[in-house]
């Protein structure tokens, strides 16, 4: 499956497609509200508001794989709102492993990473940068969304 064919839906139940986003630079993310690694939100905001006006959206997944999401997604609309003030299109709760993975996680996950390794997300807040060509750059968890690495990927991926 091409990766504009697969369906998605949004946080609040709407029907969508990658496709949607098909002529965006995107940072798709695994997000998980009970995390750790969760500040990480307000970088990607920051992401989305410096480079959101030039062809670039943060697209985040709430997951549940790694017990550290809320259990609604309204509850999950509400923390990203009040306490990151996220503004990025988010989505229904998703399953980025196992037999139950979501196709878009089928399709992500077979990139490496710097290391040359692919396969199964490790952890929260594991990012791609996916760019109109097609593309795929993947981020491990710890790297900070403002990464120089990630940065040098989407400011690339940009129109001039």
């Amino acid at each position: 499956m091409r990766l504009d064919e697969i369906p998605l839906t949004t946080l609040h139940g709407e029907p969508t497609t990658f496709g949607a986003y098909a002529d965006k630079v995107k940072l798709v993310v695994n997000v998980a509200s009970r995390c750790g690694l969760a500040p990480q939100y307000e970088k990607l905001e920051q992401l989305q508001k410096t480079y959101g006006d030039r062809g670039f959206t943060v697209l985040g997944f709430p997951s549940n794989q790694f017990l550290q999401e809320l259990g609604s997604e309204d509850a999950i609309a509400e923390y990203c709102s009040t306490t990151w003030g996220v503004t990025f299109p988010m989505f229904a709760k998703t399953k980025v492993n196992g037999r139950s993975q979501h196709p878009l996680y089928k399709e992500l996950t077979k990139a490496p990473d710097a290391a040359g390794k692919a396969g199964r997300i490790t952890w929260n807040f594991e990012k791609f940068v996916v760019t109109p060509d097609g593309s795929v750059h993947r981020f491990r968890p710890k790297t900070e969304p403002d990464a120089p690495e990630i940065l040098d990927v989407i400011t690339a991926a940009l129109p001039q």
